[in-house]
């Protein structure tokens, strides 16, 4: 079996990018990029003279010509696949392992990845900051036992498997908790560049984030996967180069890493290392939180999975084998990124604030800005902001496409108008693009903490989606009724325990309730209630609702699953 996807037609199936177009001049990739930069500037010129705010010029020419090259390079990429078979989603499956591997290691390491470590080495210890390594197995553990299967199958999306599974309705019905992990994933990290926009560059918090917004909802909309990858390579680079320029003048002022780091383990009481003892239930340091720990820790595992942002990277590659490696690398990349956030986590910890002419960040997430402005020069400041900047681009474009291509791929093609051409699709998807954008741009402006979206954008996949993603692939009984009972049991269990973000009360009585906490593994429970449901309802009811095999509808490929 061929492992690379046969040519698409031109009547229909996947939207296809890079036609001949009749354009005017106007609109080559240069001119937008350079009018891009002249309008941003007056607009913001504007802004500072209306509302008397002083603004960085040096950190805001480089932050927009830095979006203007990402967006040339993006529209290039795109201009030179005329032609060619190239679609938005999954760009042609003839991705290459080294362009895959960055791209998938720009979109886990966003800006939430770098603030939100950064924000909880400092406000909580090493120990809690379980992103960092819980995300590199979780894209091991993909690479492994999801990877291959999905690319073998040739699947579009991640919802494909579960639409073949479970028909198009319940396909439609579970892109819901798909979308709205994508929505808060996006969010955090705009929150994110928002805050470090307002500190660094002299802009409020919400003008920071719609800019940013803005600017990451037209880079997606003109280009599809191409146009993310190309751009991804120097967005990483830049992120990281960023970051390192930083280290030195910030460990400068706190008397170097060696001192810094043995007051901050010394303050932090044990929080130092990245596990709690074995024996943690009876250590009256933990206790109660140790299953809350525990509970965090495999819904970021498990819960960094099921995600069509992952999927749309595996499902690019070459073949099957492209797939595992560049899962497996990205997994490995992404820990060694988390250490430098880490060590400008430490770096805050210990400054004295006073001496630097501030006064203590009232909000842990604003920790990475405080470090940029007040511990470096002005200058080595905005190019770490650029880094930031950078991260938030690849991942919130990433995102948005990832999103969108789920709304028009498996709920506008099969349940609104089957016989879409690819014309259609990318309309829809460029649509909802925006719309996706305006959603998570008002979750970002509502929020406080990075790490508290970030959090609840697993837990949304992690609960529901990972039970059905699993049985869909790999328990050949799976079927309509199981699924149905796995998503009613598991979502009545999550939000039984509440949800303080969205304001949702707990009306389940969980034990190990302490100030209005749960330490109950409720999330982990709610996952195994709804693999468990799924897979005893399916074979009760294997006889009145026969069970479908897992095939590729578009491409009529079937496997038989054991």
């Amino acid at each position: 079996m061929s492992m690379n996807a046969p040519k698409q037609p031109n009547s229909g199936g996947v939207p296809q990018v890079g036609r001949k177009s009749s354009k005017p001049p106007f609109w080559n990739p240069l001119t937008v990029a350079v009018t891009g930069f002249i309008v941003f500037s007056l607009i913001t010129l504007g802004y500072s003279l209306f509302a008397k705010k002083t603004i960085y010029w040096p950190g805001l020419f480089i932050m927009l010509g830095l979006y203007c090259l990402f967006y040339y390079i993006g529209a290039k990429a795109v201009e030179k696949r005329k032609g060619k078979t190239d679609d938005m989603l999954v760009a042609g499956r003839s991705m290459p392992l080294w362009l895959s591997m960055f791209t998938m290691t720009a979109t886990w390491v966003g800006g939430g990845y770098i603030a939100g470590t950064a924000e909880t080495v400092y406000s909580d210890g090493i120990v809690w900051t379980q992103a960092p390594w819980a995300y590199a197995i979780s894209l091991i553990l993909g690479g492994i036992f999801f990877a291959r299967k999905m690319r073998r199958m040739e699947f579009m999306t991640m919802l494909d498997p579960l639409e073949s599974r479970f028909g198009k309705k319940m396909a439609g019905l579970l892109y819901i908790p798909a979308l709205l992990g994508e929505l808060f994933w996006s969010a955090a990290i705009l929150t994110a560049l928002g805050t470090t926009f307002g500190v660094i560059l002299g802009l409020s918090f919400t003008v920071s984030i719609i800019f940013s917004a803005i600017v990451a909802i037209a880079y997606t909309v003109v280009g599809g996967l191409w146009a993310i990858a190309h751009t991804d390579v120097l967005q990483i680079t830049i992120m990281f180069a960023g970051l390192l320029l930083v280290l030195p003048f910030a460990f400068s002022h706190v008397g170097g890493f060696q001192e810094a780091f043995s007051n901050y383990s010394g303050n932090m009481k044990g929080a130092t290392s990245m596990f709690p003892p074995l024996t943690g239930w009876d250590d009256p340091e933990w206790g109660k939180k140790y299953w809350y720990w525990w509970d965090y820790a495999l819904l970021l595992i498990f819960g960094g999975i099921p995600w069509q942002i992952y999927f749309q990277r595996v499902l690019s590659a070459k073949n099957e084998n492209v797939a595992m490696w560049l899962s497996i690398s990205a997994g490995v990349l992404c820990a060694l990124a988390a250490i430098p956030p880490t060590l400008i986590g430490i770096a805050g910890f210990n400054a004295d604030w006073a001496s630097l002419g501030t006064a203590k960040p009232q909000n842990a997430s604003l920790i990475l800005t405080y470090v940029f402005k007040y511990m470096t020069p002005e200058m080595v400041g905005a190019i770490a902001l650029g880094g930031l900047a950078a991260a938030v681009l690849a991942a919130v474009a990433a995102s948005f496409l990832s999103a969108s291509g789920m709304a028009s791929w498996n709920v506008y093609r099969p349940l609104t108008k089957k016989k879409a051409t690819p014309q259609q699709l990318q309309k829809v998807i460029r649509r909802c693009v925006i719309i996706i954008g305006v959603g998570a741009t008002l979750i970002a402006l509502n929020t406080k903490s990075v790490y508290s979206l970030w959090y609840l954008s697993s837990d949304m996949v992690y609960c529901i989606l990972f039970p059905q993603l699993t049985c869909a692939l790999y328990y050949k009984w799976a079927n309509k009724y199981g699924s149905i009972a796995g998503f009613l049991v598991a979502i009545i269990l999550r939000f039984g325990g509440g949800e303080p973000v969205l304001n949702i009360p707990a009306f389940i009585p969980y034990p190990l309730v302490e100030n209005g906490t749960i330490y109950f593994p409720f999330r982990t429970t709610s996952m195994l209630a709804g693999l468990f449901t799924i897979l005893v309802v399916s074979y009760l009811t294997r006889h009145k609702c026969p069970p479908l095999p897992l095939t590729n509808v578009r491409r009529n490929k079937q496997e038989t699953v054991q």
